[in-house]
């Protein structure tokens, strides 16, 4: 069965792939962007079973906008794909706070706001599908990256919230924790500085690895949209999914410390309790 998805950040990287991969298999598509240039391709490919709006997704009344076309297009939305989102690289002390207010606003906030914007439309439903594009950098404080990675973590908490939430009323929430694609994300690295000698060891670190890692990620942005396309068919998918091998590795290694800490500290844990 045909679906509509509703897709933030489709310009370009995954969520593009992922507006091509529904549009191939024969769905309809709200693609949204900053920038709606970069999608004019996918108008005179697929004709009216797309729909390009422009979107900041920090702007409330335009994500009520948005979401609305998909209903006046093609009459209710059944997945969401929470995907619009940046990251700049830096070490806390030199990250200003306007920065950090920026990346929380668009990654978290903006994912917060479209999800509110889409909910009242699932609730009618009684059905649906919302993705939340988080990152590895979710489950892993990402190394000169604490703004990112303290939006993604938001988007984590939240989302593992709302599902509880949404399973009330037929809704699925999945979080999806890409790893390295190859996506131009990386890009950014290219015209960031090392950084302050003292932080060398991670900050100037990260964007070494990023410059050298650019080009080379593990993750095919067209491998991603085909397990989106699966995920959204099952009738039970995960609450969470890593993506790509390097994600899969990362996020194991860290859980296993992570329990084992917990273990470690286990007497001094409980002796708070009466």
């Amino acid at each position: 069965m045909s679906k509509t998805w509703f897709i933030s950040g489709s310009s370009r990287g995954l969520g593009r792939a992922i507006a091509e991969a529904a549009l191939v298999a024969g769905d309809r598509v709200v693609a949204s962007a900053r920038d709606t240039v970069p999608l004019d391709p996918l108008l005179e490919r697929f004709g009216d079973r797309v729909r390009i709006v422009a979107l900041d997704v920090t702007d409330e009344a335009a994500a009520r906008a948005a979401i609305g076309l998909a209903v006046e297009a093609f009459g209710g939305v059944d997945v969401v794909v929470n995907n619009a989102g940046y990251g700049e690289l830096g070490s806390v002390e030199d990250t200003s706070l306007e920065s950090f207010r920026q990346q929380i606003e668009v990654n978290l906030i903006g994912t917060i706001i479209v999800t509110k914007a889409a909910i009242p439309v699932l609730r009618r439903q009684r059905r649906g599908h919302i993705v939340q594009f988080s990152s590895v950098g979710g489950r892993i404080g990402a190394p000169a990256r604490a703004a990112y990675s303290a939006a993604k973590w938001g988007i984590e908490g939240f989302s593992e919230s709302l599902a509880r939430e949404m399973a009330l009323i037929g809704v699925h929430v999945t979080i999806v924790e890409p790893g390295g694609f190859r996506t131009g994300f990386a890009q950014a690295a290219h015209a960031t500085g090392e950084g302050r000698a003292d932080y060398d060891a991670v900050v100037g670190a990260a964007v070494r690895m990023q410059r050298e890692y650019d080009g080379r990620q593990p993750g095919d942005p067209a491998r991603a949209a085909t397990v989106l396309l699966k995920l959204v068919d099952m009738d039970c998918p995960p609450l969470r999914i890593a993506l790509g091998s390097d994600a899969v590795n990362a996020i194991a290694t860290t859980d296993r410390q992570r329990l084992e800490e917990l273990e470690r500290w286990r007497a001094l844990s409980i002796s708070t309790d009466y």
